[in-house]
């Protein structure tokens, strides 16, 4: 059995203040690595998270490629939605079929 790793979920406003105090120091580190070392700690998150928060931010800000958070939401959306219509059509056939066999079922009548 594989164990897995709780991910807390940090609010917005942490993640927001994050990637500012990161593009604010940036230029007081030698790399983008070494900055999110530094700053992390600061926040109580893993350096890795704010690393993420920051691309994503670039992203939403159209610097970097990729999907942005808007569109990201909607993928989930549309994935939810076809989910749910997949169980309805999946219902639907059932529901078809037992009436199908019930009609037929069914003596005949003049």
């Amino acid at each position: 059995m594989t164990k897995q790793r709780f991910t807390p979920a940090y609010p917005a406003e942490l993640r927001e203040r994050g990637v500012r105090l990161f593009r604010e120091n940036r230029g007081d580190y030698a790399s983008d690595s070494a900055a999110y070392k530094a700053i992390a700690p600061k926040l109580g998150c893993s350096p890795d998270s704010l690393r993420v928060w920051c691309q994503q931010a670039e992203r939403d800000r159209g610097e970097r490629g990729g999907l942005t958070s808007a569109e990201k939401d909607r993928i989930k959306e549309l994935e939810r939605e076809v989910r749910e219509l997949r169980t309805a059509n999946e219902i639907l056939k059932k529901a078809s079929a037992y009436f199908a066999a019930a009609e037929l079922d069914r003596p005949f009548r003049k």
